[in-house]
């Protein structure tokens, strides 16, 4: 996804005070983050936070990816950290436009940004979750891949399951996956493209077999908005109770849906990005469903 330079206009109104721009050196490189605190942080001096990493989309800012998705808002309800991170470019190593074992090392950074995280902050190990936009999304399945011992789960945002971290997943642990994508997305296929990425569909079942199940999946339908063109199909399966927690894997399909973040104010930038549904918001359902996974 091209940068949304639309988002900028929200800066002069909607810049958080609480984020704070931060930066560590990787493998010579300066890496800079985004870390916002809810209120509720300063006010519990004796209490460990959750953290959801939120990666932007491919040509995107972290400052654009906090200003779109408004994650903050969700942070303030429900009382956890949001960490924003910059990719090398603008970008994020999934396998398919550089290469997975020699490009940028982004899983090394995740892992280093989250050491740094945890020296700095009050955050519950067992509660660190990803989500993502587009490319962003696509390596928070890499995450999931390669960083089970890590974080407890990930939403992807318009982005399956890369076919390089299908190629080069070895790690046993099981983590929770939300998938959200629109069926109408011209930017990244719902449908899969072959040699680069999985289906929608296919990425739910991979983790289903990967994670494992039990009892039938839960299947329901959403159309709160019923004038906006869309309508959601949220599809759940429980994962096995383990001594570490649950972990579940779902897929939201958003019939007619665009490459947009759910329930986000509508922008455009040329790009044929597509309808935004207000059947659901993306925050609020990606914040639930991460609350019911623990590691």
């Amino acid at each position: 996804m091209k940068r949304l330079i639309a988002v900028l206009i929200l800066a002069c109104t909607a810049a958080p005070v609480l984020a704070q721009v931060k930066s560590l050196v990787h493998k010579d490189d300066k890496r800079r983050y985004l870390v916002y605190t809810p209120p509720s942080y300063e006010a519990q001096p004796h209490k460990a936070f959750p953290v959801v990493f939120n990666f932007h989309g491919g040509g995107m800012t972290m400052a654009e990816q906090m200003l779109y998705t408004q994650m903050n808002r969700a942070a303030d309800r429900h009382g956890f950290i949001v960490v924003y991170p910059a990719g090398i470019k603008q970008d994020w190593n999934v396998g398919f436009g550089m290469s997975y074992l020699e490009g940028t090392d982004d899983i090394g950074f995740t892992r280093a940004l989250l050491a740094r995280l945890q020296q700095d902050y009050r955050v519950d190990p067992g509660r660190v979750y990803a989500t993502g936009l587009s490319r962003g999304g696509f390596f928070a399945l890499r995450i999931a891949a390669e960083l089970p011992q890590l974080f407890a789960a990930v939403a992807s945002v318009g982005g399956p399951m890369p076919d390089a971290v299908i190629r080069h997943h070895a790690q046993p642990g099981k983590v929770g996956v939300l998938i959200m994508h629109g069926s109408a997305d011209q930017v990244v296929a719902y449908g899969g493209k072959a040699g680069d990425y999985l289906s929608a569909q296919a990425t739910y079942d991979y983790w289903l077999r990967h994670n494992g199940g039990a009892g039938a999946p839960a299947r329901r339908r959403i159309d709160a908005d019923r004038g906006d063109g869309t309508e959601v199909t949220w599809l759940e399966q429980q994962g096995v109770e383990e001594s570490r927690g649950r972990h579940s894997v779902a897929l939201a399909t958003i019939r007619d849906g665009g490459h947009t973040w759910p329930g986000a104010d509508p922008f455009n930038v040329g790009l044929p990005i597509g309808k935004t549904t207000r059947d659901i918001d993306a925050n609020e359902a990606i914040w639930d469903f991460f609350s019911r996974q623990r590691r």
